[in-house]
């Protein structure tokens, strides 16, 4: 899973791309308009697989893993001039499955806004209508290719363009009133259809409100989610930063000196996986303890062949033990004899944080 970090100059995107990451990149490297794009894979931490790995005492433990890439180049009033997004920017956007636009909500005397007012409700409007603005022109591009191509074309391919065009008739005008695409009421068929476009508006967009240490994390956040596949949660970037560059050890006393239960982090990358629709099933054994991604409702087919193309290929069952059973049984012998661990055909819609074992034949 890719996720593009888009923000306006001096939001402090970088500072929360450092802290999710643990990386010190640069943030004055990125507060000019210009296109980049830095990129790291994190490890997602889940206490269930700590427990697991405790249990089965694994040679190697591995967690289901996320790539967050931190996306330079977004300036407010591209869309205005009519430049829309660079070509390079909309790219590397394009390439994400999700998109996690940060506003600025933190004052700082030393890196003041460009305008001069902290107004986190603007600066997302901006961001929105930047990524609005680049797939209207899609849009646009794509039905002046129709209409001429409905000029020329045989009775036959005629529908089939027809309807294409009334589709993105449709978006333009969604699009044109301010909504993004996943606001537009789509056929399962339509929705195929429009996945090689690769429209910004369409896909999940987690909004986060970058605010000053001491501020409140709790906030009332309606209007940073009215679109669908919107989500929305306040971090303070600064201290979460500050807090993934210290020591294992010293976390725990430092967020309890902050009277914080966990690093804001971790919530958000769970928020970014509920909005993606993903969530994890485990394998375990002496050799490994390990947390695959697979998206809700995904079959044990599906589980199978997120592991190896061979298993899907040659499955035959799955063993499947739900984790809550697998901790109170502690071992495989016990859950055996208790009856917990059970054969499931390929059909079986896996549930998060099933232990899963394949039986195949190739």
């Amino acid at each position: 899973m890719q996720v593009g970090i888009l923000g306006l100059p001096l939001s402090g995107k970088t500072t929360i791309f450092n802290a999710l990451t643990r990386s010190k990149l640069e943030t004055s490297n990125f507060a000019a308009a210009r296109f980049g794009v830095s990129t790291a894979i994190i490890d997602v931490l889940d206490s269930r697989v700590d427990l697991l790995s405790g249990l089965f005492n694994p040679r190697k433990t591995i967690y289901a893993k996320i790539q967050f890439n931190d996306i330079s180049g977004v300036s407010s009033g591209q869309a205005a001039s009519g430049t829309g997004l660079d070509a390079q920017l909309l790219n590397a956007a394009s390439k994400c499955d999700a998109l996690l636009l940060v506003v600025r909500g933190f004052e700082n005397d030393q890196v003041p806004a460009v305008d001069g007012k902290i107004d986190p409700r603007r600066d997302l409007e901006a961001l929105l209508l930047e990524l609005v603005f680049s797939d209207l022109v899609i849009v646009e591009h794509r039905i002046e290719r129709i209409e001429e191509g409905l000029k020329k074309a045989k009775a036959i391919d005629r529908p089939n363009l027809e309807h294409e065009l009334a589709l993105m008739r449709r978006l333009t005008e969604a699009l044109e009133q301010g909504q993004t695409v996943a606001d537009v009421e789509l056929t399962a068929e339509e929705q195929v259809f429009l996945r090689s476009f690769q429209f910004l508006t369409a896909k999940p967009l987690m909004v986060v409100n970058n605010v000053s240490e001491g501020s409140a994390t709790v906030d009332d956040l309606s209007w940073a989610a009215g679109h669908r596949a919107t989500s929305a949660l306040v971090l303070q970037g600064a201290l979460e930063a500050e807090i993934a560059q210290l020591p294992p050890e010293e976390v725990v006393e430092f967020l309890g000196s902050y009277n914080i239960a966990e690093p804001g982090l971790n919530r958000l990358v769970r928020e970014c996986y509920a909005l993606l629709g993903m969530m994890s099933f485990f394998t375990v054994g002496e050799d490994e303890v390990r947390a695959w991604t697979v998206e809700r409702n995904a079959s044990a087919l599906d589980a199978a062949r997120a592991i190896h193309s061979d298993l899907a290929r040659g499955f035959i069952r799955a063993e499947v033990i739900s984790y809550a059973d697998m901790i109170a049984c502690k071992t495989m012998a016990e859950a055996r004899r208790l009856g917990k661990l059970r054969l499931e055909g390929r059909d079986y819609a896996v549930q998060d944080g099933d232990i899963v074992h394949i039986r195949f034949s190739v």
